[in-house]
């Protein structure tokens, strides 16, 4: 082993993996590793398999084919409800709070039952809720009930009881779907303040920009195999990748466009 990889802190590892149901394969063969404090985007067209990908980091759903292992423990062998505890913690596309709680009960539910819940007694669960609430500016509607809130408030709300499971890796599914620009900029800063803080992101997202602006490694995903995996400007310059998005044509276009322009550069 180098110097190089040997120096590589590398906490999920997916190898290999395939996802059936019945007679259709929702993925195929799909392999990337995550690295300590990282974050990674996981993008591609709608039915690609990214909430799949998803399912089964978090232990919903068990692979057909293939493994995960995060820290070297393979997450099939987890029970779905002790995952959190080994240290993973997830949004979903759709938000659905406990409505009758108010959003501190909410959070302070993760805070309770996550993977320090047991640590804490209830007094510090609420701390540790109310210093997420201000992480994640929803101090002002602490005492509101879930059901009161707004799309981007709800949407604040879901990283927040995700927090309170105390991750160290957090699975983002879409959590930018559905904002304005300035409530993307603000999800943004906030999904990097997280990450400063030690917790490793995989992002799921369709809003490119944003997904290019925090990721460090995207992979994609196409009709359930991976097509590309690199910087943000490595996949953005994919032929294959373009014409997933975009069209066969449309991608052809870009590579001409780039030939032709090579000479002149390198002049």
């Amino acid at each position: 082993m180098t110097a190089g990889q040997s120096s590589r802190d590398v906490v999920l590892r997916v190898e290999n993996v395939g996802m059936r149901f019945g007679g259709l394969w929702a993925l195929s063969e799909v392999s990337f590793e995550v690295e300590r404090g990282t974050v990674l985007g996981l993008i591609g067209p709608n039915g690609s398999g990214k909430t799949t990908m998803m399912n089964i980091v978090s232990g919903v759903y068990k692979p057909t084919t293939g493994q995960v292992t995060y820290k070297n423990r393979r997450i099939a062998d987890v029970p779905t409800h002790d995952v959190c505890h080994l240290g993973i913690a997830r949004t979903f596309q759709v938000v659905k709070p406990f409505a009758s709680l108010t959003v501190r009960e909410n959070v302070a539910v993760g805070a309770m039952y996550g993977r320090l819940g047991g640590k804490r007694s209830s007094k510090q669960a609420f701390e540790r809720t109310d210093e997420l609430l201000d992480l994640v500016g929803l101090a002002r509607v602490a005492s509101r009930p879930a059901s009161d809130l707004t799309i981007p408030d709800r949407k604040r709300l879901e990283v927040a009881k995700a927090l309170a499971l105390d991750p160290e890796l957090l699975l983002l599914d879409e959590v930018m779907a559905g904002l304005n620009n300035s409530e993307v900029d603000e999800a943004l800063q906030l999904l990097r303040t997280v990450n400063e803080r030690g917790v490793t992101l995989i992002v799921v997202e369709h809003l490119m920009k944003a997904i290019m602006s925090i990721s460090e490694t995207v992979v994609v995903l196409a009709e359930g195999k991976k097509i590309a995996e690199g910087t943000p400007l490595e996949v953005t310059s994919s032929p294959q990748v373009i014409e997933a998005y975009l069209g066969a044509r449309f991608a052809k276009r870009q590579l001409e466009e780039r030939e032709k322009a090579a000479p002149e550069t390198s002049a």
